[in-house]
């Protein structure tokens, strides 16, 4: 793989000519493309099977679209990777898109991992939602759709095989059956009441079933059942028939389960006025474990539907393994391409599917409908969404509608476990991915000074976007601030924002009026008296919505963060001692205080502790002063 790049001269070019100026330097090696702008910021991403001839194709001044001819007039400069084949190019095109963001790509703008469940490895398992990376010991399955469907599988499979749900610590612990027991949940096996082969045998059949065999547990079942009955053991034969029930209405709501697709990917796409939506549904082991809509950007409504699901498909597996098909609604441009390279990625044959007829039509032509109902269900919400922003900027005196608002609130208890939090919401409501916490630092705040934390929060802030986007065209820096607070707050983030000279950010404090209830707010703005809105006012509604979720985002932060101090013990700050080593002291020795006071000797006698690390403990506890 090789990189060049050449500057263009000083003087105004037409793009067209610009790019043409790149030919003599190219040869026909397949590869990707970058086109830049005057400020050097990707305009756009290609990739190529020959570069000089698709370059070739923008170097025309006439026959583009009209997307095409503005981002070849934008064009000042561009950047070439040469690539060994075609499939590595295409590869390489998605991961820059991600990277980049370009203006003129189809990006895909929600991509999180999905959940799987997990059997884990251990003589009696535990079932387990788990999300990211496949590190720890165990047998996954999946993907779901989301933590719903998720959470619904898992209530099928312990209402069928009672399986447990505990946490090995919890596990070892237990002297007597919990809650799950009394209902029914799981077979108690933390304190005998199964044994382990009759326990291992409720996790194959668990295993069957997520494996889409769920037909022959239910025979075997009934088997067992009949056998109970024989022997005259009334009371496992109705547990048996309480096990058979159970899965029978959990087959009976799982209906629309295919019947002859058993590891597919359905993924329809619907284009409306220059808005996508594709909706994903993830079938596995002959069942449908939920489905997920995306609303790539893709900026333009002379797009077509090849080159919006192409690059969706490349940017969404990524960091994702493909199932065995891919059922599309529309073809692809380079569907061969694509099916080698995911193909390439899993390791195993991965088939790129447009179906007609029969039943794959029909789970296509359903995915389509989901989507085609969700982008008409978005672009309701973006418009009632934009009639609200306007609204905001009529209320708050803003020459435009703000595309992007932070909304900025403290959490904490007397002082401790201080935590600041930022939202943001813009014209496509709350953007999730945005969210920021700050861990309070400064040591010199007094306990409960809001001012201060305020003030280290925003000075944060906005230094970091002064460094990382100075000439704030990145579209990080908003619009408006929305403080949770009155005059006083306002004041002092006004004072703040002038030291760091972004004094041009409007900015309104939100407080409770003289009696604090919700709907009385009172916004105050630096220099102006405050004001109310009338309490029917929709605006009204929307800044309480947006101070709400703060408030949520906050507590949660500072949840997590005094849960975390709670757990903590002073081994933590031990050099070289990690979780497995710290689980192995506290189990030897009781407490991290007994392990403070412990002789050299007896740290050298636990497990997993060499000579050495015991006596960095010693010292970390005996030379401290």
């Amino acid at each position: 793989m090789s990189d060049h790049e050449e500057d263009t001269p000083q003087q105004e070019v037409p793009g067209h000519r610009v790019i043409a100026g790149y030919l003599r330097t190219l040869d026909a090696s397949p590869g990707v493309y970058r086109m830049l702008d005057a400020q050097n910021r990707v305009l756009y991403v290609g990739k190529a099977r020959n570069l000089k001839a698709r370059v070739s194709s923008y170097a025309r001044p006439t026959g583009h679209s009209a997307r095409i001819a503005r981002m070849i007039r934008e064009t000042t400069s561009m950047m070439f990777l040469t690539t060994r084949t075609e499939t590595e190019a295409l590869l390489l095109e998605q991961n820059l898109i991600k990277q980049l963001k370009p203006l003129y790509n189809v990006l895909l703008r929600d991509d999180k991992s999905f959940p799987n469940i997990l059997v884990t490895d251990h003589p009696f398992p535990m079932i387990k939602k788990h999300r990211g990376a496949k590190k720890e010991k165990g047998r996954y399955y999946g993907p779901f759709a989301g933590a719903g469907a998720v959470n619904r599988a898992l209530a099928q499979l312990q209402r069928v095989f009672l399986l447990r749900n505990c946490s090995d610590a919890m596990f070892e612990s237990r002297t007597r059956p919990c809650l799950q027991y009394q209902i029914k949940r799981c077979t108690a096996p933390c304190v005998g009441k199964i044994s382990e082969a009759d326990y291992a045998r409720s996790v194959r059949d668990a295993e069957r079933y997520l494996s889409g065999r769920s037909t022959e547990i239910q025979e075997n079942l009934a088997a067992d059942m009949q056998a109970a009955s024989d022997a005259m053991e009334f009371e496992r034969a109705a547990a048996l028939r309480d096990r058979i029930k159970a899965l029978t209405q959990v087959q009976t709501a799982q209906g629309i389960n295919p019947r002859s697709t058993s590891e597919a990917d359905v993924i329809a796409l619907h284009l409306d006025g220059g808005q996508a939506c594709v909706q994903v549904f993830f079938i596995r082991a002959g069942q449908n474990w939920g489905n997920r809509d995306f609303y790539p950007r893709v900026g333009s409504s002379e797009i077509e539907a090849a080159e919006v699901l192409e690059a969706f498909i490349g940017q969404f597996y990524d960091n994702k393994e493909p199932p065995k098909q891919l059922l599309l609604s529309h073809p692809l441009e380079n569907a061969d391409l694509m099916a080698q390279a995911l193909s390439d990625k899993a390791g195993r044959k991965v088939a790129i599917l447009v179906p007609q007829r029969g039943e794959k039509a029909e789970l296509v032509g359903n995915a389509a409908r989901n989507a085609r109902e969700s982008l008409a269900r978005k672009m309701a919400e973006t418009a009632t969404q934009g009639r609200l922003l306007k609204g905001l900027a009529d209320a708050f005196g803003l020459d435009a509608p703000p595309a992007r608002i932070e909304v900025y609130d403290n959490s904490h208890i007397q002082g401790a476990h201080a935590v600041g939090a930022m939202i943001v919401a813009g014209p496509d409501g709350m953007m999730k991915n945005q969210y920021r916490k700050f861990n309070i630092r400064g040591d010199d705040l007094t306990p409960g000074d809001d001012f201060g934390m305020m003030k280290e929060v925003l000075t944060r802030r906005f230094k970091r976007l002064i460094k990382d986007d100075p000439d704030r065209s990145e579209g990080h820096w908003p619009d408006l601030l929305l403080i949770d607070g009155g005059a006083g707050q306002v004041s002092a983030v006004k004072e703040i924002m002038d030291e760091m000279g972004v004094a041009d950010i409007p900015m309104v404090g939100v407080a409770k009026g003289i009696d604090r209830d919700a709907g009385k707010e009172e916004f105050h703005r630096p220099g102006a008296r405050p004001f109310a809105l009338r309490h029917n006012d929709p605006v009204l509604y929307f800044i309480q919505r947006l101070r709400d979720e703060a408030h949520r985002f906050a507590i949660g932060a500072h949840r997590a963060k005094r849960s975390k101090a709670v757990g903590a013990t002073p081994l933590d700050d031990v050099p070289g001692v990690g979780a497995t080593r710290k689980r192995a002291l506290l189990a030897h020795f009781g407490s991290a205080k007994a392990v403070s006071r412990a002789a050299l000797a007896d740290l050298k006698a636990v497990e997993g502790i060499s000579d050495s690390l015991a006596e960095k403990i010693y010292d970390f506890f005996h030379d401290a002063g």
